[in-house]
C-alpha cells in the first residue's frame, strides 16, 4: 500500500541550507533561557550551526566520522546535530541516562572519534570508561567547563564555535564544500537500539533516510510553516530525530524543552498546535483527569460523565461525515464550556492534533481525547525504519489502527503474519553486524519487522504484538500482552504499567502511578508512602474491580488470574524502562521473579 514517491534533498544539510534561504527570519526554535523563553531564527540557527561545523573540520572530522551527542533535549543537540550532518559525520546518539558501562560500549562499539557531552556528568562517565574509548581525540562539554585534570582531551562547547569562526575566517569555502560533499547514501545517524534484550546494535540511517522522512511528512498535507511544536522527547531516540526532519522541511517552529516535568506548564505557555509524545504522557493525562472527577464525585462526576458521552456522540458524526442534531449542538456547546475547555486549556488551548508512537495506544484513551475535542493521531514505525511509517491522518482515523503507510512507504503482511516494510525510510543496516542485518533486510528492499498485524480494507494497520513479545499457555493458546496491558491501563486510571505473563495461566505485575496513587489515597482517607499505599487491602480491592472489568473484556484464556502489585514503579533509572518508557520485560521478569512465581503456587 502507498507508493507515491517523494522528492527529496540530496543531504540534511543541503535540506537546512534551503530551509534557511526559504525563511532566514521566521522562528525555527524557542528554548528555556533563565525564567523565559528565548529563541532563534532560521538564519541564527544557520550561524550557530557554522561555527559548530568549522570547529569540528579543524579538529579533523572526515566523511562518516562518527560524534556522539550525550546530552538530553534541549537547542544545544540539535545545533550539534546539523553541524555533524553538515560536515560530513555521522551522529552517534547517547541517552543521557544511559550508564556508564553501556556508554563505553556504544561510544566503542561506534567507533567515535569525538562526543559532545551536556556536562560534567556526561563527562564523568567518559573518563571512567576512557581505557575502552582509544578512538575519542575529543571531548565537547556544553554545560561548564574542562576539568584541568583533563587536559586538552575535553574542551567547551563556546570554544568549539570559537575555533570554527577562526576556521572559517581561514578557510571560506570550508562549510558549503562540505555540505556539497555529502551524498544521500552516506551515514548520517547510529542509533543504539533500546535493548530490552543483550547489547543494543547500531542501526545505520542516512541522509537519505531523514530527507524522505522530512519529505513524507510534508507530502500527508497535516502541517504547515506557520504551526508551533513542542518538542519533548529524546533526541537520542529516533521519534524525536524524525520531528527535526519534518520541521526542517516544512519549516514550522518548535520550542525544545527535555524536561518531562515541565509538559504540563510549558504547554500552558508555549501553546503548541501539536505535539507528540509516547502512549505514557497520555494515559498519565488521562488518569488524572478522571481520578480528580472520581474523587469530586456527586454532581461534577456526573456533569464530567455527561459532557463525554455528549462529546462521544459528536465525534462518531464528525467521523461519519455527519453534523450532529441541533439539541447534540447545543449540549455540546455547554458539555465544551463545563468540561472539554478546561481540558484543552491545560493543553495550551491552541493543540490540532496530537501525535503518538512508540508503542500501543489503548482505543478507549485515544477515543476519550476525541470526545473532548483532542485528537490524536497514532503512528507507527521502528528505529530500523527512522520511526515514521504510517500515520493516521485527521478527518480518516481508525481508533486500534496506526494508519496507512505515509507516501513512498510499502507495506504487505508475511505468510506468518510478520509486518513487512518497503520505502525510504528503510535503514542501510546493523552497524558491525552483517549476520543480523541479513536476517531482516529480505532482499528486493523488504525489512522484516518482527511485528505482527494486519491490513484492513483502506489499507491502514493494526499491530497485533511483537513476535517475540507472544505469550503461550501451557493449554497452547496465545496471548497478546500488549493489547492487555494498555486496555488495562485504559480502565484503571491510577495504573502505570503491567506486565503479563503466562504459564499454565495468565497473570500480570501492576505498578500504580505515583502522584495518582498518592492522589487516590488521599480521598480514600489512607496515608502513607507509595510502598505502604501500593500494598493496602483498600488498594487492592480497586485494582481488583479494574482486573475484573478488564477480564469481562478478554476471552478466557486470556483474563488476568492472578496480579501482584509492586511496591514500587518501574523506572528508567533501575533499568527497568527504556528511555522512551517502554518496559524490558526480561529486565521486569527477572527481577521480580519471586512474585511471579508465588503467582502460579511456586
Amino acid at each position: 500500500m502507498s507508493v507515491t514517491s517523494v522528492s527529496t534533498a540530496p543531504s540534511v544539510g543541503r535540506l537546512f541550507l534551503d530551509r534557511v534561504a526559504a525563511t532566514p527570519h521566521r522562528e525555527a526554535f524557542r528554548y528555556p533561557a533563565g525564567n523565559g523563553w528565548a529563541s532563534l531564527s532560521w538564519a541564527q540557527t544557520a550561524d550557530r550551526v557554522r561555527a559548530m561545523t568549522g570547529g569540528l573540520l579543524a579538529l579533523g572530522l572526515q566523511a562518516e566520522d562518527r560524534v556522539a551527542i550525550a546530552c538530553s533535549t534541549r537547542v544545544e543537540w540539535v545545533l550539534a546535530d546539523l553541524a555533524v550532518m553538515c560536515a560530513g559525520g555521522a551522529v552517534t546518539t547517547v541517552y543521557p541516562s544511559t550508564g556508564a558501562d553501556d556508554v563505553a560500549f556504544i561510544v566503542s562499539d561506534s567507533g567515535s572519534r569525538y562526543v559532545i557531552a551536556e556536562d560534567e556528568t556526561q563527562v564523568a562517565k567518559l573518563r571512567a570508561g576512557r581505557g575502552l574509548l582509544g578512538s575519542v581525540a575529543k571531548v565537547i562539554v556544553v554545560d561548564g567547563l574542562p576539568e584541568p585534570s583533563d587536559g586538552d582531551w575535553v574542551m567547551s562547547l563556546a570554544d568549539l564555535e570559537s575555533l570554527g569562526d577562526a576556521y572559517a575566517a581561514e578557510h571560506a569555502s570550508a562549510f558549503d564544500d562540505a555540505v556539497s560533499a555529502v551524498g544521500p547514501d552516506d551515514l548520517a545517524t547510529l542509533i543504539y537500539t533500546s535493548g530490552t534484550t543483550g547489547r543494543p546494535k547500531g542501526v545505520e540511517l542516512t541522509h537519505a533516510n531523514w530527507t524522505y522522512e522530512g519529505a513524507a511528512v510534508d507530502a500527508v498535507g497535516i502541517l504547515s510553516v506557520d504551526d508551533v511544536h513542542y518538542l519533548w522527547l529524546p533526541l537520542s531516540h529516533s521519534f524525536g530525530k524524525v520531528l527535526l526532519a519534518a520541521q526542517t522541511q516544512i519549516g514550522f517552529a518548535t520550542a525544545i524543552d527535555g524536561r518531562i516535568d515541565q509538559i504540563v506548564d510549558n504547554l500552558g505557555v508555549i501553546k503548541p498546535t501539536f505535539m507528540a509524545g509516547v502512549p505514557r504522557i497520555f494515559e498519565k493525562v488521562y488518569g488524572r483527569v478522571v481520578s480528580t472527577a472520581q474523587q469530586e464525585g456527586g454532581p461534577k462526576l456526573k456533569i464530567f460523565d455527561w459532557a463525554f458521552r455528549v462529546g462521544a456522540k459528536v465525534a462518531k458524526d464528525r467521523a461519519a461525515g455527519r453534523q450532529p442534531g441541533p439539541v447534540l449542538k447545543v449540549q455540546h456547546t455547554v458539555a465544551d464550556r463545563l468540561v472539554f475547555t478546561k481540558i484543552k486549556e491545560r493543553m495550551g488551548g491552541r493543540i490540532r492534533f496530537f501525535c503518538s508512537g512508540s508503542a500501543a495506544l489503548a482505543p478507549e484513551i485515544a477515543e476519550w481525547f476525541d470526545a473532548a475535542g483532542l485528537i490524536i493521531l497514532e503512528g507507527y514505525g521502528l528505529t530500523e525504519t527512522s520511526a515514521g511509517t504510517t500515520l493516521n491522518l485527521p478527518g480518516h482515523v481508525s481508533f486500534g489502527t496506526v494508519g496507512p503507510p505515509l507516501p513512498g512507504t510499502e507495506i504487505k503482511i508475511a505468510d506468518d503474519g510478520e509486518i513487512l516494510i518497503r520505502g525510504g525510510g528503510v535503514m542501510r543496516g546493523y552497524h558491525g553486524l552483517p549476520e543480523q542485518t541479513a536476517e531482516v533486510l529480505l532482499g528486493d528492499g523488504w525489512f522484516a519487522t518482527g511485528d505482527v498485524g494486519e491490513l484492513d480494507a483502506q489499507g491502514r494497520v493494526r499491530i497485533t504484538d511483537r513476535k517475540k513479545d507472544l505469550l503461550k499457555t501451557s493449554g497452547g493458546k496465545y496471548i497478546a500482552p500488549q493489547a492487555i496491558e494498555a486496555e488495562f491501563k485504559a480502565i484503571c486510571p491510577i495504573a502505570s504499567q503491567m506486565v503479563v505473563t503466562a504459564r499454565n495461566f495468565a497473570a500480570a505485575l501492576i505498578t500504580l502511578d505515583v502522584e495518582g496513587l498518592a492522589s487516590w489515597g488521599k480521598a480514600a482517607g489512607l496515608s502513607g508512602d507509595y510502598a505502604a499505599l501500593s500494598q493496602d487491602d483498600a488498594t487492592r480491592a480497586y485494582v481488583q474491580t479494574c482486573v475484573d472489568q478488564l477480564n469481562a473484556r478478554l476471552n478466557k484464556w486470556e483474563s488476568i488470574k492472578q496480579f501482584r502489585i509492586l511496591d514500587r514503579d518501574l523506572s528508567i533509572e533501575e533499568g527497568e524502562l527504556t528511555p522512551s518508557l517502554k518496559v524490558k520485560r526480561k529486565v521486569v521478569e527477572t527481577r521480580y521473579a519471586a512474585a511471579i512465581e508465588s503467582m502460579y503456587g511456586r
